[in-house]
């Protein structure tokens, strides 16, 4: 049984999902549903048997409390960016759970599912270093790395491509996989909403002005 640390970023700020500003929604209130969407994402990832510890980078701390909430340990972002923190997040991982292997899931998937969470990471079992790349095949969702292999994060536009020339496998996970569908614009969002999100991004959508 191969045994994880999972590290997720949570930005937590009023710059969170700016491209959701046509839903139309203020930016306190993308700042809220950003959260909805890490604690749906992170409520999945908790119910993974093969988890042992779930990390959360983030230094805003409404986020901060939250995760904790929900079972997760946390540290400071660095600040100077999403794969500066995630950088963070696995090398913090790899001082204090060297023997287990590491896993970055973003925070954007209000739809996710814990099963499909354990399908990934059995296939990201059997290789060195490998990837999920978005629905759209162009992003990525999740990179993941065996003990004691270094993995260097390239999260952004385009990013399948770059972990691919990296040497990262892209893992065989179906299309419809909650693990592909993040959120980043109001069409992703509608579609999420079809298909089904968490409590958190459903409460947060009912009352946003809570």
């Amino acid at each position: 049984m191969t045994e994880w640390v999972v590290v997720v970023p949570v930005k937590g700020s009023t710059a969170s999902k700016t491209r959701l500003a046509d839903f139309p929604l203020a930016p306190e209130e993308r700042r809220r549903l950003a959260l909805a969407f890490a604690l749906d994402s992170i409520a999945a990832i908790q119910a993974v048997p093969d988890v042992r510890e779930l990390l959360v980078v983030t230094s805003d701390p409404v986020a901060a409390d939250a995760v904790t909430q929900l079972g997760a340990v946390t540290i400071p972002d660095p600040g100077d960016g999403l794969n500066a923190a995630i950088r963070a997040g696995l090398d913090h991982a790899a001082r204090t759970h060297p023997a287990a292997a590491r896993v970055v899931i973003t925070a954007d998937l209000p739809t996710l599912a814990t099963a499909d969470v354990v399908f990934a990471l059995g296939l990201a079992a059997e290789h060195p270093l490998s990837f999920v790349a978005d629905a759209l095949g162009l992003g990525t969702t999740t990179i993941a790395a065996q003990p004691g292999l270094d993995i260097v994060p390239e999260f952004g536009e385009h990013s399948a491509a770059r972990h691919a020339a990296a040497g990262l496998v892209s893992l065989a996970v179906p299309p419809e996989s909650t693990l592909r569908r993040d959120v980043d614009t109001p069409s992703d969002l509608e579609a999420a909403l079809r298909s089904g999100v968490g409590p958190h991004t459903a409460r947060a959508l009912a009352h946003p002005d809570v």
